[in-house]
């Protein structure tokens, strides 16, 4: 079996994987790990968008920095909308930041 002949079905029938979903899932992790230009544009383009979706939860998806996410977007010419309209907006984004701050120590 070659790995072009590879169904997603195949890698559930084997039990590898409970069901399509997650495979579609392992399979888009994987390949957003190799491609993270494609991570960062999916940000860009979920923050232009999504009015809902914060700056640091955009540069969560992306995997930069909230700095570096500002960056990206100023060179796609895409407006920052700073500072949050609600404190539970701004303890979501507090929260957000935390949790990529602690998986990205240092």
């Amino acid at each position: 079996m070659t790995l072009h002949s590879i169904q997603v079905q195949d890698l559930v029938e084997t039990q590898i994987y409970e069901n399509e979903e997650q495979v579609v899932q392992d399979a888009l992790h994987y390949f957003l790990l190799e491609r993270p230009d494609l991570r960062i544009l999916a940000a860009v383009r979920r923050y232009q968008s999504d009015p809902e979706l914060s700056l640091a939860k955009a540069a969560a998806l992306a995997g930069v920095s909230l700095e570096r996410m500002k960056e990206i977007l100023e060179r796609h010419n895409v407006p920052l909308r700073l500072g949050p309209a609600t404190l539970a907006e701004a303890r979501a984004e507090m929260a957000t930041l935390k949790g990529w701050h602690d998986a990205n120590p240092g």
